[in-house]
């Protein structure tokens, strides 16, 4: 049996795990560290394989690339959901799905962390270190500022626990938030987006992807955020227009961007994002979608990884996702 790990980026998916389980029933492993865009190269590079274990959304397996596998029998995403895989067309060519847990915490701390280092101008102030320099600028006390969650879901709930002992004020809104959602979190509801946005001098995105949520914050909705206001984004890219928001900061309508998650990943090396103005000022942080990137997380990925193809080879798969 061929096994195919794919997009390990920091080369680390053998040394989370035990695969020996596997080895010794005669499976081969082949770990790429590199994601491919290109159907047709995918397509041959992915040809050998019966089983393909997969990186949360890095290699979108939609039905177009599943039908052209024909050794295809398994695939195992890390996490308890893909959005990317089509199950339909997987269960149409009886190839079984199946996922893994993940921590509850890693993502809301980024969250925080790119909320305290935008505050503080945190990479402004270790750049000019760097330099041979020393004081740069000034940042900003979390103390007595509004946090506004957009989504207080699993992860916003666990953003506002995180921000609370900072002594921010907190409020929060989506389309389906309730009152007694948040009378249970302590978080005043805001009644619309634009209130939230108004009011708000740090917001924090935290909504699945969606038709609805797609593109929701555009250059109108940030043209009702205060001009000394920060945008942090460690959800998906497509919710709020990252162009839009440089195009904010540049016009001094938008204090700063601390951006995490991007439309395409990797982003391309000469994407209009990486503007070098921006982020030398400290205005613009940009991190390469490390939200969900930890040592203990990797461990639970690999070890379910492995337990899933252990018990789909004997029979008795596990964590099936179905359609």
């Amino acid at each position: 049996m061929k096994i195919a790990v794919l997009d390990d980026y920091q080369g680390v998916a053998l040394e989370s795990a035990d695969w020996s389980v596997l080895e010794a029933s005669g499976a081969g492993i082949t770990v790429f560290r590199d994601t491919l865009t290109d159907h047709r190269a995918l397509v041959e590079r992915l040809a050998p394989f019966e089983v393909l274990a997969v990186m949360r959304e890095r290699t979108p397996l939609p039905g177009s690339l599943i039908r052209s596998l024909p050794n295809l029998r398994l695939i195992v995403t890390t996490g308890a959901r893909n959005l990317s895989i089509d199950l339909a067309a997987a269960a149409e060519r009886g190839i079984t799905v199946c996922g893994t847990e993940s921590r509850g915490t890693t993502t809301a701390e980024m969250a925080m962390l790119l909320i305290l280092a935008l505050s503080r101008g945190l990479v402004r102030e270790a750049n000019a270190m760097a330099a041979g320099g020393w004081q740069a600028g000034l940042g900003r006390d979390l103390a007595g500022l509004r946090l506004g969650l957009v989504g207080l879901g699993r992860l916003g709930a666990q953003v506002a626990a995180l921000a609370r002992p900072f002594g921010m004020d907190i409020a929060a809104w989506s389309q389906n938030l309730t009152e007694a959602r948040c009378a249970e979190l302590g978080v005043e509801r805001a009644p619309s987006l634009r209130a939230l946005l108004e009011a708000s001098d740090v917001v924090s995105i935290h909504l699945v992807l969606s038709e609805r949520s797609r593109g929701l914050i555009g250059a109108t909705e940030l043209g009702w955020m205060k001009p000394d206001a920060f945008l942090v984004n460690t959800s998906r890219g497509p919710i709020a227009d990252a162009h839009a928001v440089l195009d904010a900061m540049r016009a001094g309508r938008l204090g700063g961007a601390a951006i995490d998650v991007y439309d395409t990943e990797p982003v391309p090396r000469d994407d209009p994002i990486r503007d070098p103005q921006l982020i030398a000022e400290g205005r613009l942080l940009l991190t390469p979608h490390v939200g969900y990137v930890s040592r203990q997380t990797w461990e639970i990925f690999y070890r379910q990884t492995v337990e899933a193809i252990a018990a789909w080879m004997s029979g008795a798969p596990i964590r099936v996702l179905k359609v």
